[in-house]
């Protein structure tokens, strides 16, 4: 049974979806047609690019709303199938996912200076993937602490009949209000270094080459939806 959150963001991501697959297809027009991109003018394509990037803040500023409301649910996604769970960190893409992609989309007339910037970004991000995998950590070993500990086993002595029963239930409600605003800071920490990865990369680029990347990201998020979706459906009618 899902909650009214998890209802409410799936019908947003279906519609956020099929924005960013009509963005794609302009993008992928514009990338694969030489001719098509030295006849635009900068102006045209970092207007595309602004359409992108504007269609991400919106999905960010949703996500923070509902997830404001019950965290919980986007670590455990039912608007996501297995493959792109499989594929999550800290409930998105993993923002060093980006440099690869960028080496796989051989971006036109990269810069040494352009590599140089790029290289030191990667390894600025990488460091702030691993402080919020740190802090992630620190979460989950905070659920083996010994008041946590104490709290279960004071939780069981009460469902057995031994304490009072309206007092433990307040005690839990706090630590797991506790334990849940640790996690909602983990996941805006994990999306902050998401778009910090996505904006410093596209602030390096020219029109074009954000054009051609952001094709390539766009492509890769879009399909690894629709595999999953595919072999999930696959496995459903093996059932």
């Amino acid at each position: 049974m899902t909650t009214q959150v998890e209802e409410r963001f799936t019908e947003f991501l279906e519609k956020w979806v099929c924005q960013l697959e009509q963005l794609q297809h302009q993008l992928l027009k514009l990338s694969q047609e030489k001719s098509t991109l030295q006849l635009h003018n900068e102006a045209e394509l970092q207007a595309l690019v602004s359409r992108v990037t504007n269609l991400h803040k919106e999905y960010y500023t949703a996500k923070w709303a509902a997830a404001h409301q019950d965290v919980l649910a986007f670590f455990c996604p039912v608007w996501s199938n297995p493959l792109e769970n499989a594929f999550s960190w800290l409930t998105g893409w993993k923002p060093s996912m980006l440099f690869k992609l960028m080496r796989k989309a051989r971006l036109r007339n990269l810069s040494e200076q352009q590599l140089r910037k790029i290289e030191e970004l990667r390894l600025k991000i990488r460091y702030e993937e691993e402080r919020v995998e740190r802090e992630m950590e620190r979460q989950q070993v905070a659920m083996a602490g010994r008041k946590m500990v104490e709290l279960a086993r004071l939780a069981t002595r009460v469902r057995n009949g031994g304490g009072a029963v309206v007092e433990v239930e307040g005690m839990v409600d706090i630590a797991m209000k506790v334990i849940l605003n640790g996690l909602e800071r983990v996941m805006k920490a994990a999306d902050c270094v998401r778009l910090k990865a996505l904006k410093g990369l596209l602030d390096l680029l020219s029109p074009l080459q954000c054009v051609e990347f952001l094709a390539a990201t766009g492509m890769v998020q879009i399909r690894l939806r629709q595999w999953g979706r595919k072999r999930s459906n696959v496995l459903i009618d093996l059932n």
